[in-house]
């Protein structure tokens, strides 16, 4: 089968290099660094993993910046674009899907189009009754920051929005492109998958946000946080997964998703997702007047990625403390290799460690990492366990 992937970024590149072992993708993104990439069989994206796969597999991919040429004649053409969040109109900036599903159409009336970028509840609907067709369906998907290959080679579970033949259709060869032929498949209406993602990932703020508040509150009680998380997690119901404190959610899903949702309970009475949301904020400034607490002349960022083994820091939460330290007048210099920038987020760009390391009073840092460990007593991190 011939499959079009539109973006480069993880889910499309995952999504793209698993399909690509038993049918013939090409690739599709504006970025002609990434399509260099792709070509060369080197991941678009920071992924040590699928860089190791794509040397070892042999693969049907290519890449491409035209998504005519990709899409014409294609059974399928799969949509990986961004879908961020925007604060003017409090709701997902869907243009991107659209202008994609647009071409596709007009190029191949016949092709099947798979979302797999994030959408607000309804929008399938929309596209479909917009171009008159039913061959437009929705796959939700929940891959981890640097672990996308292994969750679309084993996911936990694949949804599609729809119930008839085509849904069917579609899990079926999603099924066939992984590792696990007993993966749990559920087929549901289109609006229904489409709060199933926004629901799975506001309930994993809600957890982060959760046990942020548990280690806020044993911070300013002098209480070992530790212990209490512990003990919590005892409860068979509770669990000890998913429970280490941090900065606050970040990384691009989290922040976005649990604002769309917010957005889609409008006129309908809620609570707990205002709060979610109000967490985070809430979070990042006690980090902020915590930092301050120690009076320090330079504060150093160590890295802005929100997790080991990632190269994406959009929305990091990191970024949410800058802007506190700043404003309350600190000076803040930042070591992240990930970026060719001097300046980022106001703050200079140390690119030396270990200058970065002298010139810091106080070295913030979301996770810890071994190459800090000679200045333990300047870092500052709530990373309890080790482990995102």
């Amino acid at each position: 089968m011939k499959i079009a992937v539109i973006g480069a970024g993880y889910v499309g590149s995952a999504n793209g290099v698993v399909l690509a072992q038993h049918h013939e993708v090409t690739m599709v993104d504006i970025d002609q660094t990434k399509v260099a990439c792709m070509n060369a069989g080197q991941p678009a994206v920071g992924e040590p993993e699928m860089a190791l796969f794509m040397a070892s597999r042999s693969l049907h991919i290519t890449a491409t910046t035209s998504l005519a040429e990709a899409v014409e004649g294609a059974h399928w053409t799969l949509v990986a674009t961004p879908t961020d969040y925007s604060p003017d109109s409090n709701y997902f900036d869907t243009s991107s899907v659209e202008s994609c599903v647009e071409q596709a159409l007009a190029v191949n009336p016949d092709t099947i189009i798979v979302i797999r970028s994030t959408v607000p509840v309804g929008f399938t609907d929309m596209l479909r009754s917009r171009h008159r067709t039913s061959n437009i369906v929705f796959v939700p998907e929940f891959l981890r920051e640097g672990k996308a290959l292994q969750d679309c080679l084993y996911p936990s579970r694949i949804i599609v929005g729809d119930t008839g033949a085509l849904g069917r259709g579609v899990a079926d060869v999603l099924v066939g492109a992984g590792g696990d032929l007993d993966v749990p498949v559920l087929l549901t209406g289109a609006r229904e998958a489409e709060a199933i993602k926004l629901f799975a990932n506001s309930y994993l703020a809600l957890r982060v946000a959760y046990f942020n508040e548990v280690d806020t509150y044993a911070i300013s009680e002098g209480l070992d946080a530790r212990e209490i998380i512990e003990g919590v997690g005892l409860d068979p119901r509770i669990g000890s997964h998913y429970n280490n404190p941090s900065f606050g959610y970040g990384g691009y899903c989290l922040p976005k998703d649990t604002k769309q949702l917010l957005a889609n309970y409008a006129g309908i009475p809620q609570e707990m997702i205002t709060a979610v949301v109000k967490a985070n904020e809430t979070r990042m400034r006690f980090i902020a007047d915590d930092i301050m607490k120690r009076a320090p002349k330079v504060v150093g960022v160590h890295r802005l990625i929100m997790k080991a083994g990632s190269d994406n820091f959009r929305s990091s939460s990191v970024f949410g403390v800058i802007e506190r330290l700043l404003a309350d007048g600190a000076e803040v210099i930042v070591f992240e290799p990930g970026t060719e920038e001097s300046v980022i987020a106001g703050c200079e760009v140390e690119r030396d460690l270990g200058r970065f390391k002298e010139r810091s009073d106080v070295i913030v840092t979301n996770r810890l990492s071994e190459e800090l460990s000679d200045v333990v007593e300047k870092v500052y991190t709530r990373d309890l366990y080790g482990r995102d």
